[in-house]
């Protein structure tokens, strides 16, 4: 086990830099028994306890001014379960290292976000998601779960075992103990199509339910100040694959989408003014393309440019009325904005605190350049989406507190009942759980 104290240099920063933290010390435990002591010592010294990923969360989930826990030596596939089609892996398991693992195994996730950078742990433990007619989020998609307690306890929770926790820790916000290891369902290597194609606002919104019904996968990004919209389409294929050339991905994917990007969106914190035109240009710089490859390859994108990012999840039937008014409040307003807004959708599921429990939902995603004013435009999105009913992302910026989320979540009772007796002493508590979840 490797430890460190704090130190001039020690500050913990989240990946866009919005949340910074001053830890007594950072813990690297290397097995469920080093890690159950680093609660104990922590609990007698006082100290409270949160486990960080690789800092993707744009909230301060993972913050703490006591012991941070470091997964980078809690990582590697335990278990290849074929009969069963799961595979357990250690919680501090980038996402795409278990891509690559299970892709050499013949073995898949059935859907998953569009980044692969975060921890299995972090990405769950936040209802980390991608899009799907069918298919849910990352945290859908485990059967069981190993979870560490406040008083080092180590817990095998699945739907047979301790079901009322393997209930609430799928998405456990890092509140009811330190995940170990997860057990995720697989299935044999698969192969999608994806269809990228522009399309105008009005289409895309006035063809959202045929679009979302059609397709396995169905997403598109509406860039502010312009008509226009980009729509990928994801469906399983029989192949062969058929990858993106390596000159024109890199030209998509590299060049446009991240490089020229980044010097749009420079410009545009500079020069606010010249937004608008940038967007109209920036909208019509990619052209439609299809490309057929293993699922991580098409459903993850390289994201090299850093941004601040809000999201909420409403029913999905309220989706367009929904995106329709932030249309018309960016329209109406003098913001400038040089993010595209982002919208997908997901089938409800079981999970206590998913943004997605209970109904279907959609996703509507809005960012800001890293360094740029973004209060009065997340504001501004909040309040159009709490109009809805909206659920905001657990590891995305927004304001709502335990008494707006008690009355989002039918069940959250259910998980603060869970919490209460297992971690009755807050070990696991910081201040943004105090705000949405309570005391």
């Amino acid at each position: 086990m490797t430890e460190t104290y704090a130190t001039a240099t020690s500050t913990w920063r989240n990946w866009a830099g919005n949340v910074t933290a001053r830890p007594v010390r950072a813990v690297s435990p290397a097995s469920v028994a080093e890690l159950a002591e680093v609660l104990r010592r922590a609990s007698e010294d006082g100290l409270r306890v949160k486990p960080a990923g690789t800092g993707h969360s744009f909230t301060a989930a993972a913050a703490t001014d006591g012991v941070l826990i470091r997964p980078d030596l809690l990582t590697g596939i335990r278990e290849i379960d074929r009969a069963a089609m799961t595979v357990t892996v250690e919680a501090g398991t980038p996402l795409k290292r278990l891509n690559t693992a299970l892709a050499r195994e013949g073995l898949s996730l059935t859907n998953m976000g569009d980044i692969m950078d975060q921890t299995v742990a972090g990405a769950t433990s936040t209802g980390t998601h991608g899009t799907g007619r069918d298919s849910a989020s990352i945290a859908a998609q485990i059967r069981a779960l190993e979870l560490v307690t406040a008083d080092g306890t180590v817990l095998r929770c699945s739907p047979d075992e301790h079901a009322d926790v393997f209930a609430a820790a799928r998405i456990g916000l890092g509140a009811l103990g330190v995940v170990t290891a997860i057990t995720f369902a697989v299935e044999p290597v698969f192969l999608l199509t994806a269809r990228e194609e522009p399309m105008s606002f009005d289409r895309v919104t006035a063809d959202f339910d045929q679009l979302v019904a059609e397709n396995e996968h169905f997403e598109f990004y509406w860039f502010p100040h312009t008509g226009n919209c980009n729509t990928k389409r994801n469906n399983r294929s029989a192949g062969p694959a058929a990858p993106p050339g390596r000159i024109s991905g890199w030209v998509e994917d590299e060049l446009l989408s991240n490089g020229i990007f980044q010097v749009a969106c420079s410009v545009g914190r500079a020069l606010p003014g010249t937004i608008p035109a940038i967007a109209g240009i920036s909208s019509r710089a990619l052209s439609a393309r299809s490309y057929t490859d293993i699922p991580y390859k098409v459903f993850t994108s390289p994201r090299r440019v850093r941004f601040v990012e809000m999201e909420y999840a409403v029913p999905r039937e309220a989706a367009v009325e929904a995106l329709r008014e932030v249309r018309a409040m960016v329209d109406r307003s003098p913001l400038r904005i040089s993010f595209p807004v982002e919208v997908r959708t997901a089938p409800g599921d079981d999970i206590a605190l998913s943004t997605a429990s209970g109904r279907e939902s959609a996703y509507i995603a809005v960012h800001m350049y890293r360094g740029t004013p973004y209060q009065a435009y997340f504001t501004a999105v909040e309040r159009i989406m709490t109009g809805f009913g909206g659920r905001p992302h657990w590891g995305k910026i927004h304001t709502r507190d335990a008494a707006y989320l008690s009355e989002a979540y039918p069940r959250f009772g259910e998980f603060t009942a869970v919490r209460d007796r297992l971690d009755p002493d807050r070990l696991f508590g910081n201040d943004y759980l105090r705000r949405v979840l309570g005391d």
